[in-house]
């Protein structure tokens, strides 16, 4: 057989090396292709819940995934006195932590709200008087799922008695916080106006879901690629060289 102008006569062993391992590579991109176009329906699944009218609380939804990114309307009021504390994040580079502030329902239920981000030295409740909204207020925002959303490996502990916070943890941050009647299955982020000048800053949410997987698929074909032109260099011959 030629090939290039060259003698080519593939080897067994080589070949069945090969030829498995060029088979599971381009396996490994089709999958990618497959696990992005799925992603790819998942984002767009919850970008047109966050655009979907606003709902009120649930109480106690069958699915509360099915829910996650829905815009939500609270009427209550704050309990600004049972604040809690996310520590070590960052806004536009300034260095600060999220305050989650449980909201007492119309109903009586408890729904701890992420209100957003304050500098370190605004931690104290005090020294930011003017956001901590008094009475019966209205407050927009989406639901989101509670829990640890990466590597279990990398899974933080949190510390209550420092009041320092990492993830949601909803049932031990209302035993933390001395809370009854609270909604453990879903919690609140509020969209809030940087313009406003109040704290906390509300976050600007959207749907961030890691998607790499056109990378990965990429990377895997190029694998490919790349032992094929290694299988097929080790089996072209020059012209005038014997086979070994």
């Amino acid at each position: 057989m030629q090939l290039f102008g060259r003698p080519f006569k593939p080897r067994l062993w080589p070949t069945l090396i090969a030829l498995p391992a060029f088979l599971v590579l381009i396996g490994l991109g089709a999958w990618q292709l497959e696990r992005l176009s799925w992603k790819q329906g998942l984002i767009d699944e919850l970008t047109q819940r966050m655009e979907a009218p606003p709902i009120a609380m649930p109480e106690a939804p069958a699915d509360p995934a099915a829910l996650e990114f829905r815009r939500v309307t609270l009427r209550g009021e704050f309990l600004h006195d049972k604040e809690l504390y996310f520590p070590d994040k960052t806004y536009k580079g300034t260095h600060g932590l999220w305050v989650a502030t449980p909201f007492r329902l119309d109903d009586g239920r408890v729904v701890i709200v992420n209100r957003g981000w304050v500098p370190d030295k605004y931690v104290l409740p005090k020294t930011r008087e003017p956001g901590l909204l008094q009475g019966q207020v209205t407050v927009e925002g989406i639901l989101r799922l509670p829990g640890w959303k990466g590597w279990d490996s990398m899974k933080p502990a949190n510390d209550p008695g420092r009041n320092a916070w990492y993830f949601f943890d909803l049932p031990a941050m209302a035993a933390a916080a001395g809370l009854a009647n609270v909604t453990t299955d879903l919690y609140v982020e509020a969209l809030g106006d940087e313009s406003t000048g109040l704290l906390p800053i509300g976050l600007d949410r959207h749907v961030e879901l890691p998607n790499d997987h056109l990378q990965y698929a990429i990377t895997w074909f190029a694998l490919a690629l790349v032992l094929l032109g290694i299988y097929i260099a080790f089996h072209l011959r020059k012209p005038d060289q014997p086979d070994a």
